[in-house]
């Protein structure tokens, strides 16, 4: 099972480029596309859940063609936008079997069924009556999960799904992702480094429009390994480093920088080596 994504570009009407000759191909599991915002991920991601089309290029899933065959590639989908909306006096259940409705599942003890199943999976079946638009942002993040698997979908596009949400709800939404991309194509839109380094085995950068690269995590980090330095500076220090030095990232350590540089030559005035993360990837790709 693998989605194929070939020379795909988008230019919007005000002259933004937001695809720019885009090449993936992505196999079951969890994938990550990673970028900051205005990169072109969610313009990706719409293109692949068939809401918008490119202007040149091929989005072909399981043989079958995206802009050709929108409504076969939908009853393989599940999507989860950045934002959806419910209605305000409709509990989980009941917008739940609305949805099984409009995706195709007529026969009411096969909704039931899987209704009641998902619910249990995404741990709110003991709030299924409570109405959908008083759930905190962590529950609709998990609700959303829940209708974006009616139907058992083969591909699974989920944009943003972890912004806004406190560690907990993170960490149990991440976890549940994971459970559900044993036997699917499942990808993972975001800004955020940690989702993409916990959770995938294979990830792109996007910046731009533009695949930067698609690769492992754990072979990106290798890349990099022996090649980062680190070193503890004044704020007031950072400027003149940053132009003696390739910095890649800067985090604070108790109010006081500490930066990242790239070096393949080894660095001495305080520098240390440190093993390479997935955050000094990302920057040094940006950068």
């Amino acid at each position: 099972m693998e989605l194929q994504i070939t020379a795909l570009n988008k230019i919007y009407t005000n002259g933004v480029r937001a695809l720019q000759d885009v090449n993936l191909s992505i196999k079951s599991g969890l994938f990550g596309l990673l970028g900051p915002n205005g990169a072109g991920k969610s313009t990706l991601m719409r293109t692949i859940a068939t809401l918008q089309e490119a202007d040149t290029g091929a989005v072909v899933f399981k043989g079958i063609d995206v802009n050709e065959n929108k409504q076969e590639i939908r009853k393989l989908l599940g999507y989860l936008p950045q934002e959806f909306g419910v209605y305000p006096k409709v509990n989980a259940i009941e917008m739940l079997d609305y949805l099984a409705i409009a995706k195709g599942i007529i026969n009411k003890k096969e909704r039931q069924e899987q209704v009641s199943a998902l619910l249990n999976e995404v741990n709110l079946y003991d709030v299924r009556k409570k109405k959908v638009a008083n759930y905190s942002s962590g529950m609709r993040q998990r609700f959303g999960i829940a209708q974006a698997l009616l139907g058992n979908p083969k591909l699974i596009i989920v944009d943003e799904p972890t912004a806004g949400l406190d560690p907990l709800e993170r960490n149990r939404f991440n976890n549940l992702l994971s459970d559900i991309s044993e036997d699917k194509v499942v990808i993972l839109s975001t800004h955020i480094v940690k989702d993409v380094s916990d959770l995938c085995s294979d990830m792109a950068i996007i910046a731009e429009g533009k695949v930067l690269i698609q690769a492992s995590p754990k072979l990106l980090m290798e890349k990099l390994q022996g090649r980062v330095w680190q070193k503890k500076i004044q704020k007031s220090e950072y400027n003149n480093y940053k132009q003696q030095y390739n910095i890649i990232s800067t985090f604070l350590n108790e109010g006081q920088p500490i930066i990242h540089v790239l070096s393949d030559e080894h660095l001495d005035s305080g520098f240390i080596a440190t093993n390479a993360n997935l955050e000094d990837v990302y920057f040094s790709y940006l950068n």
